[in-house]
């Protein structure tokens, strides 16, 4: 590699051969954890006014991305791919339009990019990253489950012991906690709006768990 940190052609084949497209192609329909659960049909068949709203944000890329947040060439190749800088305070998250990047510890990284550019990314990461870094696809271990209404809040209480105040848990803020019996990395991505990563093997159980404490307030289910 030159001096300028530029590939030859040779060295960029390279780095892309290690990357795999995990998306399957048009062919074959990719279905998401809680596909079983029809929540389209839901949506359309369902109450329409409620005080909670939840929307499956289904089939999104998800990267775990672990390097040094004080190499300040890595944090602009990250940006130089995203668009979007990376969060460099605890429990805090960016985002540029599809993508959306959660700190989950002071070395590493939670990427959310739409599904079909995963490949894409891991790929541009692959050929702009200097130095030593870890870029692990997980998405088909996990799912995003979205939160919403008058009375979100309430059903958020009933369901991990954060303390949800706004002027302790403003707009941007991410913590991986408690949830139910389960785990979730919440984040607050509205004034009245929250974005839970869930485990693949626990959304069937967080989606049970969300229908009955949502119960009293009206659940309203969006596709």
């Amino acid at each position: 590699m030159s001096d300028l940190n530029v590939m030859t052609p040779e060295e960029s084949a390279a780095t892309k051969a290690a990357v795999m497209d995990q998306v399957p192609g048009p062919e074959i329909q990719g279905q998401s954890p809680l596909h079983h659960a029809e929540l389209e049909s839901l949506a359309k068949q369902g109450p329409k006014t409620g005080g909670v709203h939840l929307r499956e944000l289904k089939l999104l890329g998800h990267l775990t991305l672990r390097c040094n947040p004080a190499n300040g060439d890595q944090l602009a190749a990250v940006e130089r791919v995203l668009g979007v800088a990376l969060p460099l305070q605890p429990l805090t998250s960016t985002e540029n339009g599809g993508y959306s990047i959660r700190w989950m510890s002071p070395d590493e990284w939670l990427i959310l990019v739409p599904g079909l550019e995963t490949f894409e990314i891991e790929a541009k990461f692959r050929d702009e990253m200097p130095g030593h870094y870890s870029l692990v696809n997980s998405s088909g271990g996990s799912t995003v489950l979205e939160l919403s209404g008058d009375n979100v809040l309430e059903v958020l209480k009933k369901s991990t012991p954060v303390d949800l105040h706004p002027k302790e848990f403003p707009v941007g803020k991410v913590v991986s906690t408690l949830f139910a019996k389960s785990t979730a990395t919440i984040r607050r991505s509205g004034e009245q709006r929250y974005e839970l990563v869930i485990r693949r093997s626990f959304s069937d159980y967080i989606w049970l768990w969300l229908q009955d404490a949502s119960r009293e307030f009206g659940l309203v289910i969006d596709a």
